[in-house]
């Protein structure tokens, strides 16, 4: 019975709750110091001060970058300098944001961005991950599955925008990532895989030949005809990088509730 006493009424059951207990604190002051080391900001919504108290001076972090990238360190020092184009709802910390202007390029809400590195995204053996489907090495579409190249291209508000003139596959991962469309004025547009959907190519097509008339057209419901004139380009023709991936993701994705009035409403 007293065998697990170690001193008068202090056992071994209170020793181990007390380590633990020193080291979890242990572990919340560790985290803290590494999340200040790599430049976390502590900052007040109301003011916009940063907090300066620091719980470390110590080195940064280099971070080792594939491809021989070479490394990364955090600057603490050099802040991006960021003017939200946004007011709050009502006056209050915590409030929401009510964008000023257009949100959707403002990179406001679910149209937000990250200012990712400016290089394309690269395979394991450093070549470009996403490129045009006739610049990849092994990937092309079967005969037996629509070609999409040509397809009118139907908008939002039900407005032929362009046609598919180009499609852009992931070498990495072998699926298409994005329809490049040209749009009556000339302009090409990157719309992500994932908004697009494609119309006249269905099973019921297949079961039922007799139904072969039916039109053929991608629809893309994220945003409107006139919004893909706005839409973030490519700076290079043939490359796009981590940012340009960033800002038209968030462009298309912030469509879903910027691209009409209606869709920022609340839906009772």
């Amino acid at each position: 019975m007293n065998a697990a006493y170690i001193v008068g009424t202090f056992d071994v059951a209170e020793l181990a709750f007390l380590l633990f207990f020193g080291f979890f604190i242990a572990l919340v002051f560790y985290l803290n110091r590494e999340s200040r080391r790599e430049g976390y900001p502590l900052e007040d919504e109301d003011t916009g001060r940063v907090h300066s108290i620091k719980l470390t001076d110590g080195d940064k972090k280099s971070f080792q970058l594939p491809n021989g990238r070479g490394t990364y360190v955090p600057e603490d020092v050099a802040r991006d300098d960021v003017n939200v184009p946004a007011v709050p709802a009502f006056r209050s910390a915590g409030a929401p944001l009510v964008p000023t202007g257009d949100p959707m390029i403002d990179g406001m809400g679910p149209a937000a961005w990250a200012n990712r590195s400016k290089y394309p995204d690269l395979t394991f053996d450093g070549r470009p991950r996403i490129v045009p489907i006739a610049q990849s090495h092994e990937l092309v579409i079967p005969d037996n599955d629509p070609q999409l190249v040509g397809w009118p291209v139907v908008a939002a508000d039900g407005a032929t925008v362009g046609k598919v003139s180009d499609i852009w596959v992931d070498q990495a991962e072998h699926l298409i990532r994005y329809l490049e469309v040209e749009t009556s004025t000339g302009k090409k547009v990157l719309a992500p895989m994932m908004v697009a959907v494609v119309h006249g190519n269905g099973l019921l097509d297949a079961l039922l030949p007799i139904i072969d008339e039916k039109p053929k057209f991608v629809e893309i419901d994220a945003i409107t005809a006139a919004q893909f004139e706005t839409a973030p380009a490519l700076e290079t023709a043939g490359i796009i990088t981590r940012y340009e991936e960033d800002r038209i993701q968030a462009y298309f994705g912030g469509g879903y509730m910027y691209a009409t009035p209606e869709r920022s409403e609340a839906c009772l």
